[in-house]
């Protein structure tokens, strides 16, 4: 497999602040929308400006989050988004991480009629208990970071951190049951990026790229746990199938890529949109488009 970065525009919004913490990418409105997971909003690119999109209400009157403010715990952590169908018309499905009660839900983003976003925020607490129970992990061990629909499921991955016994596996969800908050799970399926520089590689985000595969990206972060940052040794794009890893290519620089999204078929491979994490609150968000061919 073979990796062509085309394309690096750094992300801020008209005032001048950082798009923070970019963790997902999703087509929403004519554009994209950029999760931010340490602030209660995303980030809207469309028609040629980027605009703040309320996702959740504050927490505890807070609508930022830090580790250096204390108060890294009580943010949403929506890591992964996904394009979904809503009575007939085109949602975005963000989706928490899972390690704490209050990265247990999700928020449904969508436009009403004068084309103005709003949000839907559920409790999916059930169905985060009954993937980790089928992944064989425990529930502070979720870590969910990747999601990408597959017709009528949710594929949804676990971020591995072979130290602490969590590894990169993924479950599919059946997305009407999901969308409802009852759990409908199917198989589960393991996968070994291997490791550089003796930390493993872990799944990031997926995105469906036809032929029943799936590329991903990925990260090697030395992390002890599921909340705290680490040092990023190497980033990837992956190629899966249902049965194991077809490929992986190491992305050069080692950008912390958390979200991916197609942009279009490209001969012998894909050409996608993905979003950099700069693990720095003060530090733009950058997003990258990439050729991937195979």
């Amino acid at each position: 497999m073979r990796l062509v970065v085309a394309e690096r525009q750094t992300l801020t919004f008209p005032d001048g602040s950082p798009v923070r913490a970019a963790s997902a990418i999703v087509s929403f409105g004519g554009g994209w929308l950029v999760v931010q997971d340490d602030s209660t909003h995303a980030a809207w690119l469309h028609a040629g400006t980027i605009d703040p999109v309320r996702v959740v209400e504050p927490v505890d009157g807070l609508e930022v989050f830090s580790e250096v403010a204390g108060t890294k715990h009580l943010k949403p952590d929506f890591e992964a988004a996904c394009a979904v169908p809503v009575d007939g018309a085109e949602a975005a499905l963000l989706l928490g991480s899972g390690s704490s009660p209050a990265r247990m839900r999700s928020s449904l983003l969508r436009l009403d009629v004068a084309g103005a976003p709003y949000f839907e925020v559920s409790d999916l607490s059930e169905v985060y208990r009954a993937v980790a129970a089928a992944m064989g992990l425990a529930e502070e061990q979720l870590n969910l970071e990747g999601a990408c629909v597959l017709g009528d499921t949710l594929r949804w991955f676990q971020r591995a951190n072979v130290a602490v016994g969590a590894p990169s596996v993924c479950a599919d969800v059946a997305l009407t049951a999901l969308l409802a908050g009852t759990a409908a799970i199917g198989p589960v399926r393991h996968y070994d990026l291997g490791r550089v520089r003796g930390v493993a590689l872990a799944i990031t985000d997926a995105v469906p790229v036809g032929d029943g595969l799936v590329l991903v990206s990925a990260v090697a972060e030395d992390t002890p746990n599921a909340i705290d940052d680490g040092p990023v040794v190497a980033a990837a794009l992956a190629l899966l199938d249902d049965f194991g890893v077809r490929a992986v290519a190491e992305l050069p620089g080692a950008p912390k890529v958390e979200g991916l999204a197609v942009l279009e078929p490209a001969g012998d491979g894909v050409r996608v949109v993905a979003v950099v994490d700069a693990d720095d609150p003060a530090a733009p968000s950058v997003q990258l488009k990439i050729r991937v061919s195979w």
